[in-house]
């Protein structure tokens, strides 16, 4: 759980853009991690998301109109803009952070940021030409000598089909951002050691054998270690996936590069070893191995190192080890067995025959020596979040 959540009161500001859909998905975080939001929806922003769908997720009353007769008669705009701990403007559009860098007071958005002495923080989304524009660039420069945190967006692909930087952060980039704005979190100090994805394992220049992991599960508990104060290094299979803020990175391709990358991320207090290791390596051709009608060549497979019996059974073990278990049938019996057999403290045990490779969804159970707890059919980043929260309080800190 990121550092200093709970029982925190976020007002939470969303603008008019094609990103505001993600402002449901950080309510659903934000409250997981034990904050309070009260939800603000500007005109434009109701364009795209609903206040009944908002209110739902905040459960709080969504407030849209400056001119709300019951809520104004008591200036409630401006008990409102003093009745959090941190403001989030998430999306923050071009056209609100110009009326915000500019004093404007004209709609409850921009009201309620000229009538607040708490700390703002803005994550913005917009056209890449927009974000790029010498007026945008201006008044970014003059919010934040205002002492408002705006965050840089992402580079990628827009709605409009144009690339480059202007997308909204992910969800755990801007949790990690907002945790950052309450102090170090419960994890600070502490070094974790992440892997995550698949290996590939060369057979010739051109083919491999892998597996269908995304990587999804491992760079979002990366993330959310680093929204707790960890020091984190990820160890990353091949995957396209951006890297979780704070997070220092290693890329690497086969399962002996991953071993080696992790071998020199230690000593770590923390390893979680979610990658999807391929079991068996090939010895590579040196050119691309091709069809002649005698039928397809005999692959001598080799058993890959035990990464993660590897880090359980090292002199330089960290206190605590996490593993995951995919399976296939008998979960929790393999995963028990495999929590032993590879020196684990914790195994992550799910069914792959489901769907989970690619998916953001996933059912796990937690096997530790006192048995399993079955977490339910919930999205990745909900595990990353619940397994955080449980390290945190295994190392005796409040989560």
């Amino acid at each position: 759980m990121p550092a200093g959540m709970q029982g925190k009161t976020i007002l939470l500001i969303v603008a008019g853009g094609i990103a505001a859909f993600k402002a449901l998905e950080l309510v659903r975080e934000l409250r997981r991690a034990g904050a309070r939001v009260l939800p603000v929806l500007s005109e434009n922003g109701a364009r795209f998301v609903t206040p009944l769908a908002l209110s739902a997720l905040a459960g709080e009353t969504v407030r849209t109109s400056l001119w709300d007769l019951e809520d104004e008669a008591l200036m409630g705009h401006i008990q409102l803009s003093r009745a959090a701990d941190l403001i989030v403007v998430c999306p923050a559009t071009a056209d609100l952070m110009a009326r915000a860098a500019a004093g404007r007071a004209d709609d409850l958005a921009a009201t309620l940021l000229l009538a607040t002495d708490t700390p703002v923080l803005m994550v913005p989304a917009m056209n890449v030409r927009m974000w790029l524009h010498p007026a945008t660039q201006r008044n970014i420069e003059r919010l934040r000598g205002d002492g408002v945190t705006v965050l840089e967006p992402d580079d990628g692909e827009m709605a409009c089909g144009e690339f480059g930087p202007g997308r909204l952060p992910d969800i755990p980039a801007i949790m990690a951002a907002i945790a950052a704005q309450f102090g170090p979190g419960p994890l600070a100090g502490l070094h974790a050691l992440v892997t995550a994805g698949p290996t590939h394992e060369p057979i010739d220049p051109v083919r491999f054998i892998g597996n269908h992991s995304s990587g999804k599960q491992g760079f979002a508990i990366a993330g959310a270690l680093a929204a707790a104060g960890a020091r984190v290094t990820l160890v990353a299979g091949p995957v396209q996936l951006p890297t979780p803020a704070g997070v220092r990175r290693v890329d690497v391709m086969t399962a002996h590069q991953m071993q080696a990358a992790c071998q020199a991320a230690l000593p770590a207090d923390i390893a979680v070893m979610v990658a999807a290791v391929a079991d068996w390596r090939a010895e590579t051709a040196p050119a691309k191995l091709k069809k002649d009608g005698s039928g397809p060549p005999a692959l001598v497979l080799r058993e890959n190192p035990d990464i993660l019996a590897g880090i359980g059974h090292d002199a330089r073990r960290p206190a605590l080890v996490v593993g995951f278990a995919a399976e296939t049938g008998d979960l929790l019996a393999h995963a028990a067995a495999k929590r032993v057999r590879k020196g684990a403290d914790w195994i992550v045990a799910n069914d792959v025959s489901e769907g989970v490779f690619g998916s953001d969804h996933t059912h796990v159970q937690l096997v530790t020596a006192a048995g399993a707890e079955d977490w339910g059919p919930c999205p990745k980043q909900a595990v990353a979040t619940r397994l955080v929260a449980r390290i945190a309080s295994h190392f005796g800190a409040a989560p």
